[in-house]
């Protein structure tokens, strides 16, 4: 550090990482309650499990186009503003939900809340990668098991009001614990370090004056780049696959007669399970680089959909949650550090947006077609076949991912000092 230049008494880099923490566990804890709600909106209207999942779908489709302008608003205006206007839909979204008579209404109120659900990696990742160069992968991992904690107990709380109250009830608090949480946590989140004359975590810490400008490629750039579109594809399949077992494992479950209440410990093993996953396959990033961590994903995904193929009891689902959980936490935390990684943070929140509106088209499709061949066929069997072969794919696209421009810059630097 530079003589007369004063260390700060605390990094605000830690505030921002366990308000990604939380945030995180609001967001996707809520959003991923929704299969417990399948069974009783098609009980009460009688709707088939396309027509319901299709709400699901679409959901899913805007979270993912919507990544993209959110991620260009984050760089652009700061993760504050935009996470507000998240809350707000999302939150709004499921407060409409307790009240819904139609199905053009479910359609509706899942595009509302899908809007704000489009907020939470691209807001929550993009500053954490940007107030963090060493550790990233590790602070990102950190920060999403925020995700694992809140699909571990926000599934058993809706769990419980549906079984002891009614699906509407469930769907009111959701809605009100979301808008009231998100809202109070953004006043708090800044966009990077130098708003509050610090530099991003990594050596020594430094006030700095000015504004600090950041490193990386541009985003038309990235995509006219290899590496982009090889995580671009990855990423489309493993969402897919990642939708499909989110949506249906737990109807498939309640179909062999388990009760919702056991149903919902499939999710909330599976958030577990992705707990740990987070932990170390972001510690695996540092150490190992972005291409054998995506690829330790792997086992863990291909080991749980064969071991789908063959669960037809209540423990062997559960197995599979906590198999399927380490892939799913890891996946989900290696994709922002991964992208700053490849090409660097300077259009961080529209490269990472652009990728995960691929993964929303995917998360769209997966469900809806899956529902239809549940209708047409009587079973999950043929869905949870395909779903094998796609993580095949996923895993040699991974295996073929080639080094940036940017990378390569970043691995010279420390040669080039020491020379």
């Amino acid at each position: 550090m530079s003589e007369g230049v004063a260390r700060p008494r605390f990094f605000y880099g830690y505030v921002i990482a366990a308000l990604g923490f939380l945030i995180q566990a609001v967001f996707w804890g809520s959003y991923r309650s929704f299969g417990l709600f399948f069974n009783p909106l098609i009980g009460e209207f009688g709707w088939s499990r396309e027509e319901v999942a299709g709400a699901a779908s679409l959901g899913w489709l805007i979270v993912g186009l919507m990544n993209l302008p959110a991620g260009a608003l984050v760089d652009r205006h700061g993760p504050r503003l935009v996470l507000v206007a998240g809350a707000f839909c999302f939150g709004l979204g499921y407060l409409l939900m307790s009240g819904v008579h139609g199905l053009w209404q479910v359609y509706l109120f899942y595009v509302i809340l899908a809007v704000g659900m489009s907020t939470v990696d691209v807001v929550t990742l993009s500053t954490i990668a940007r107030w963090f160069v060493k550790k990233r992968g590790t602070v990102t991992g950190l920060a999403k098991i925020g995700t694992g904690i809140g699909m571990m107990v926000m599934p058993l709380v809706a769990g419980y009001l549906i079984d002891n109250h009614s699906w509407r009830s469930a769907y009111l608090f959701l809605g009100g614990f979301a808008m009231v949480t998100l809202i109070t946590m953004a006043q708090f989140l800044k966009r990077d370090p130098s708003a509050m004359g610090m530099q991003p975590y990594g050596g020594e810490l430094q006030c700095v004056a000015g504004p600090r400008r950041e490193e990386g490629i541009t985003f038309r750039q990235a995509t006219h780049l290899r590496p982009f579109w090889t995580l671009f594809i990855m990423y489309v399949l493993n969402i897919t696959v990642a939708e499909i077992v989110m949506v249906h494992t737990v109807p498939h479950a309640v179909d062999m007669g388990i009760s919702s209440t056991s149903a919902a410990g499939i999710l909330s093993l599976l958030g577990g399970g992705s707990i740990a996953a987070r932990v170390i396959v972001g510690i695996a990033l540092d150490k190992l680089g972005s291409r054998r961590a995506l690829m330790l994903c792997f086992v863990p995904l291909l080991s749980s959909l064969v071991w789908l193929q063959f669960a037809d009891s209540l423990w062997m689902l559960y197995v599979f949650a906590v198999l399927y959980g380490l892939s799913h936490g890891g996946f989900f935390t290696l994709m922002s550090p991964v992208v700053a990684q490849l090409f660097g943070t300077r259009s961080h929140g529209a490269i990472f947006g652009v990728i995960m509106a691929g993964g929303g088209i995917g998360g769209a499709i997966g469900p809806l077609l899956t529902g239809r061949a549940f209708d047409v066929l009587g079973s999950y069997h043929l869905p949870f076949l395909v779903i094998v072969g796609m993580a095949v794919v996923a895993l040699l696209l991974i295996s073929s991912l080639t080094r940036t421009p940017y990378e390569a810059e970043v691995q010279r630097r420390p040669a080039a000092g020491r020379s």
